[in-house]
């Protein structure tokens, strides 16, 4: 079975844990895919080169980054230059021999560009332009299967492959203005939730997924660690585990769901910073989510049906 690996990039996450890990798990056979985040070091690049980081609301209430054109410079330099280049660097140190690869490379991930984005702002309902962000539609499993299969462990991040929306309606004006030139795509880095990316490429592989906090699961009441819920197994828990998450771990709840309903055995949320945190995740030490979670009544009765017709 192969393990997908999100390392988290907030400040109290110390990935040092996660790479020694990563390598026991490699040395003993397991196939490992790492993907990380950056959003803390991309905030602290632009407050260092004097430009505020812009966060914007959605209509549904979900609070993300609004990626302009300086905003995803400053993502190429920091994500796939300095972050992924360190923890490639780091798991050759462990002794693994790391790929490091955007979500540009091979096409790893790729989908249509947001050029535009709702958004809520003084209680209205507005629309902003200018964005770099995209929503990840295909992973290249070809290419981290290949890696795999070649002993190589694939060390992910985004931006993704974003193909222009833009460009692709100006070619369409212009076919229906009498030019017949084919139009061809045209491809940019643009930003996408790391948590999400890795719950594309958990669900590309079929693969248990580790998503790599600085806490140890999904508290039911957010401020008391006790209340960690350990197993997610059953629609109704699926139900209390929507209702407990707050703030950033609502995005991670979302792309558990993602990586659950494109194929993905199963889904941990721990804490980075635990000893042998993959294996602990792996073993039950962290909020698992299974994909019976989001079997609804009416799933189950068609997969009975199914079970009846096969025989």
């Amino acid at each position: 079975m192969t393990t997908v690996v999100k390392i988290g990039g907030a400040r109290a996450v110390d990935p040092d844990g996660a790479l020694a890990d990563v390598a026991e798990l490699v040395a003993s056979g397991e196939q490992v895919v790492v993907v990380h985040g950056g959003s803390t070091a991309v905030d602290e690049t632009l407050e260092a080169l004097g430009e505020e980081p812009e966060y914007v609301e959605t209509p549904s209430g979900v609070v993300g980054r609004f990626t302009d054109e300086r905003t995803m410079e400053v993502f190429e330099m920091v994500l796939p230059g300095k972050l992924n280049t360190d923890l490639t660097a780091g798991l050759l140190n462990e002794g693994v021999d790391a790929v490091g690869l955007s979500g540009v490379d091979g096409k790893l991930l790729a989908g249509p560009r947001k050029s535009a984005v709702r958004v809520q702002e003084d209680g209205k309902k507005k629309i902003r332009r200018g964005d770099h962000s995209g929503t990840i539609k295909q992973v290249n499993a070809d290419l981290l299967e290949t890696l795999l299969a070649g002993g190589y462990t694939p060390v992910a991040t985004v931006p993704m492959a974003g193909k222009d929306g833009d460009r692709e309606a100006r070619s369409a004006s212009d076919s229906a203005s009498g030019d017949d030139e084919e139009p061809r795509a045209k491809w940019l880095p643009v930003n996408a939730d790391a948590d999400r990316a890795a719950a594309a490429i958990a669900g590309a592989l079929g693969a248990d997924l580790v998503v790599l906090t600085d806490v140890s699961g999904v508290y039911a009441d957010p401020d008391d660690a006790s209340t960690r819920i350990d197993e997610v197994a059953t629609p109704e828990d699926w139900s209390d585990l929507e209702d407990a998450a707050e703030g950033f771990m609502t995005k991670k709840v979302m792309a558990a769901e993602e990586a659950l309903e494109g194929g993905a055995a199963s889904v941990a949320v721990a804490t980075a910073n635990a000893d042998a945190p993959v294996t602990s995740a792996l073993d039950g030490d962290a909020t698992t989510i299974l994909p019976s979670a989001l079997q609804s009544d009416d799933t189950a009765e068609d997969d009975a049906d199914a079970e009846v017709s096969a025989q």
